[in-house]
């Protein structure tokens, strides 16, 4: 069996029906809650505009996703002001919200019954960057960029554990905008290994100076100035990604445990797996359409059970245009109703794919696709039925979430409604 084989093999999770998901967090750049998102996104309200946390005006792409109204104090004690970046501030808010709205208590479920999976792609960026300025001031200190990356993807699960005394497995997974994802994967083998409860997904924030300069090194940033003609997936106008900050955190728990407690359930995590692309330079083809396959075997639906599809949406033409032709050989050209709601967003890294999850989990609560905003053009190469411009209802009982992470890294996950 070849590394890749084996590797998708490992990453497949076939043993059994998916977890509930109770609890939904969210910090977005058009929402800072759950409510506030999801009704921005049904109105179309994108929070793509200027950046404001540090001046763009030097650097040839300026535009972000930033969350709005979120102040430090509200969600940190500020002894730990210092210890945590924006990446981390934002991951405790979401988490308590999560729990909060999943109205359960760790405490309840006994030691060790109860644990934490978080995503991270680039933790660290503003604490590294804090260090390399004093570094620089008179008498500071260093801390390598390493130190600091690896330090962070701790700090952000270990805060949350420490918060909510969640004493139970924990860990971090970076495969950059395919770990909201994958993530919550991790979170379900635990759940089946006999954990009650785990929050589970994905936060990222790198808008500073030394995050910016690496997004602007890999060579994907949109550098359109205007917002509404700056992330345009399946496109023929596509010229790139905006990148913004946010993500969300799931709570998901044993299904029969959550409706014996009388948990409102949003629905379930059913499916899910992962997938490489070949490494640059080899021969054959992408790996999100066999992800996505996968992940309907792993449900046990079949395509024409899918009633939806939250796309990666890239906003790169050749990227573009392999989702669409995978798609495409999945379910027929135009063979399902195609949304990304990230068009309002920005590609949030690590958190994009747990926002997915979380709007194809609100989706199928309100019988609404979520439209897709501004690429209202699509172009011949991309043979998808994108929702575009207002929300399409319909009757929705599963949804698909596809995410890419650079590296070659797939994911895909399968929700379905709740009872």
């Amino acid at each position: 069996m070849s590394v890749t084989a084996a590797a998708e093999r490992t990453a497949r999770d076939t043993d059994g029906a998916g977890q509930a998901v109770t609890g939904i967090g969210v910090a977005a750049p058009n929402g800072l809650s759950t409510p506030a998102w999801w009704d921005a996104v049904l109105r179309g309200e994108s929070g793509i505009r200027r950046i404001s946390r540090f001046d763009p005006a030097r650097y040839p792409a300026r535009l972000a996703g930033e969350v709005p109204g979120f102040v430090d104090a509200d969600h940190i004690p500020g002894r730990l002001l210092p210890q945590t970046d924006r990446m981390t501030r934002l991951a405790l808010a979401a988490a308590q919200e999560a729990l909060d709205d999943a109205g359960a208590d760790p405490a309840d479920l006994g030691d060790y019954r109860a644990g934490v999976v978080t995503a991270s792609s680039a933790g660290g960026f503003e604490f590294g960057q804090r260090e390399l300025q004093a570094l620089w001031s008179k008498g500071g200190r260093y801390v390598s960029a390493y130190q600091s990356f690896a330090w962070f993807y701790a700090v952000n699960t270990g805060q949350i554990s420490i918060r909510h005394g969640l004493r139970g497995p924990s860990g971090v997974l970076v495969t950059e905008q395919a770990g909201g994802l994958d993530a919550v994967a991790q979170a379900r083998r635990q759940l089946r290994r006999g954990v009650r409860l785990m929050i589970a997904g994905g936060v990222d924030s790198t808008l500073c100076p030394w995050g910016w300069s690496a997004h602007l090194a890999g060579g994907r940033l949109s550098t359109e100035n205007d917002p509404a003609r700056a992330y345009l997936p399946f496109s023929d106008d596509a010229n790139g990604e905006v990148v913004g900050e946010g993500g969300a955190l799931l709570v998901l728990e044993d299904a029969a445990a959550a409706r014996e407690r009388g948990a409102r359930i949003y629905g379930s995590f059913a499916g899910y797996a992962a997938t490489f692309d070949p490494a640059p330079g080899t021969p054959g083809a992408p790996g999100l359409g066999r992800a996505a396959a996968l992940a309907l075997a792993d449900a046990g639906l079949t395509p024409g059970q899918i009633d939806v599809v939250f796309a990666d949406a890239a906003g790169d033409r050749d990227a573009d245009r392999a989702e669409a032709r995978a798609l495409a050989e999945l379910f027929g050209p135009r063979g399902v109703p195609v949304t990304a709601p990230k068009t309002m967003t920005g590609r949030l890294a690590a958190g994009g794919a747990s926002l997915d999850l979380a709007a194809a989990l609100l989706a199928l609560r309100d019988q609404l696709v979520p439209p897709t905003v501004l690429a209202t053009a699509v172009a011949d190469d991309c043979p998808v039925d994108l929702v575009v411009g207002r929300p399409r209802p319909a009757p929705l009982r599963a949804a698909l979430v596809l995410a890419r992470g650079r590296g070659g890294f797939n994911a895909a996950a399968v929700v379905r409604a709740g009872s």
